[in-house]
């Protein structure tokens, strides 16, 4: 791997655990439990867009190691490596369509991490009734994910990286 393209690939992980923890000091803004905005995600899309998908899935899945070993517990990084896998899964299978925006990625994104976190919580509560909160969660993934999209086509289209 060439030097810059490496330097840029740090320092998209870089930005994806910052992201990670200024959110985690954003107070709840709903009364539902566990919603987020997802802004880590911005780097996830970035790197899908301008460098690839094995980097992308290199930054979300050492995003989600780093940052559960330094902010999270045990159960937190199987429900964010849940979400992180199946969201992966399903932006870069539509990105390589060449037909969806990054807005329409990254709502993929935003929904599928949240299925796959119910998913997660099912196995690991062992009980299905979590299955209920996915609404929830579907409408808020969605919401989150035209934010999160919106702003990472901003920097896909501004920021230019020659690797």
């Amino acid at each position: 791997m060439k030097t810059k393209k490496l330097t840029v690939l740090a320092l998209t992980i870089a930005v994806a655990m910052i992201l990670s923890y200024l959110e985690s000091m954003i107070p709840a803004f709903v009364a539902i439990p566990g919603i987020k905005m997802g802004l880590a995600n911005i780097a996830v899309v970035f790197a899908l867009y301008k460098l690839g998908w094995k980097e992308a899935a290199g930054v979300s899945l050492l995003r989600v190691v780093l940052v559960s070993l330094l902010f999270g517990h045990l159960a937190s990084f199987f429900y964010s490596f849940a979400g992180a896998v199946l969201s992966l899964l399903g932006m870069i299978l539509l990105k390589k369509t060449e037909r969806f925006s990054e807005v329409a990625v990254s709502v993929t994104g935003g929904v599928l991490h949240n299925v796959g976190q119910i998913a997660m919580a099912c196995i690991l509560l062992e009980t299905d009734v979590v299955r209920f909160y996915l609404p929830f969660l579907i409408l808020s993934g969605t919401l989150a994910g035209v934010v999160i999209g919106v702003a990472a086509a901003i920097l896909v289209r501004r920021v230019k990286v020659e690797v």
